[in-house]
């Protein structure tokens, strides 16, 4: 046995660098800056292009692998057991092993690296008020009610979404190689080619857990809990809620006036307890509104509203409720009739 020493800090510095270039420079969005930038990383030292372009040597050596030994040796890399080899079958692998066997764990290492780096990510968001339509690389499109922030990270095998608050609209593109995940909350919402909705507003009393609803195809909904197993399966008109734990309720029909109405800047409230529906309109524009009395506070709701429309809310308020409006100079609180 030959004893060597570890690598110093430096060696393992200029490691890490290499590899970061290496799948930077794999990725779609690779622009004339990034090259300058690799250019002159390259010019700052003699050592560095010599350890990228060993490297490269060793990802080419690796790509001309046959896919089936890559097969296996994923296998074996991911914890399962192949079918036992006869000894004639070991020794041949055992001995290019033995010659190549840090070049092809360094290239089957990079390779799992650049797989699971993103060849497409933007964060979006929107203000108070405001809707987006954004299209996506792979050909979805989403729409973005207001106050809502979300990611997109498209990779090879797959698209991820993480809503991290507010709602949206998802046209997914079909593509059986590229599934589709929504992660909102305690929830996953898996697909491969549909349209939904999804909410999820962490912050809201009272609304805090996630809601799904399908327009067109179906989707899988999964709470992301490492030992939960519940799940739900959604056609188009059909939709789930879950608390801010991901309990899920029963399933239901999705309302008469769609899975998104605020497209259409409407907001729909049945037997909604009021503060809850202010709230909402909140979310959108300033009502002038308050209500403090707790009673009041409770009284039920129901009825559809354009956010935009607070001179007409505040009409309707005294028709559809036994209450007043009490004008305090900045805003007007919202008290019992008389």
């Amino acid at each position: 046995m030959t004893l060597t020493s570890p690598p110093s800090e430096e060696a393992l510095r200029l490691r890490q660098d290499v590899l970061d270039w290496f799948v930077r420079r794999q990725r779609t969005h690779w622009s004339a800056s990034d090259e300058r930038a690799f250019q002159a990383w390259l010019g700052a030292d003699a050592r560095h292009g010599e350890a990228f372009r060993e490297w490269e040597s060793r990802w080419r050596a690796f790509d001309a692998i046959a896919p089936e030994t890559v097969a296996g040796w994923r296998s074996g890399f991911e914890g399962r057991a192949p079918a036992a080899p006869t000894r004639r079958g070991f020794l041949k692998p055992a001995v290019v092993l033995g010659v190549s066997g840090m070049a092809v764990g360094a290239g089957y290492l990079g390779w799992r690296h650049v797989q699971a780096q993103p060849v497409f990510e933007q964060a979006f968001a929107t203000r108070r008020g405001q809707q987006l339509e954004a299209p996506l690389p792979d050909g979805s499109r989403l729409r973005l009610d207001t106050a809502t922030r979300l990611e997109v990270r498209l990779f090879r095998d797959r698209r991820e979404v993480t809503l991290i608050d507010g709602q949206a609209v998802f046209a997914v593109q079909s593509d059986a190689k590229r599934p589709f995940d929504v992660l909102a909350g305690p929830l996953r919402v898996r697909v491969v080619g549909t349209r939904f909705a999804v909410r999820h507003t962490p912050g809201m009393p009272g609304a805090d857990g996630t809601r799904v609803s399908v327009e067109e195809g179906k989707v899988r909904v999964v709470r992301r809990a490492p030992d939960a197993t519940s799940e739900v399966f959604l056609t188009a008109g059909r939709q789930v809620e879950s608390d801010a734990q991901g309990r899920f309720s029963a399933v239901s029909a999705v309302p008469r006036d769609g899975i998104a109405p605020w497209r259409e800047h409407r907001l729909s409230f049945v037997d909604t307890p009021l503060a809850r529906a202010l709230a909402e309109l909140e979310r959108y524009g300033s009502t002038g509104l308050v209500v403090n009395d707790p009673a009041v506070a409770e009284l039920r709701l129901s009825g559809t509203f354009d956010p935009r429309d607070a001179r007409t809310l505040r009409r309707a308020l005294a028709s559809a409720l036994p209450v007043r409006l009490k004008d305090t100079g900045t805003v007007a609180e919202i008290l019992p009739a008389p």
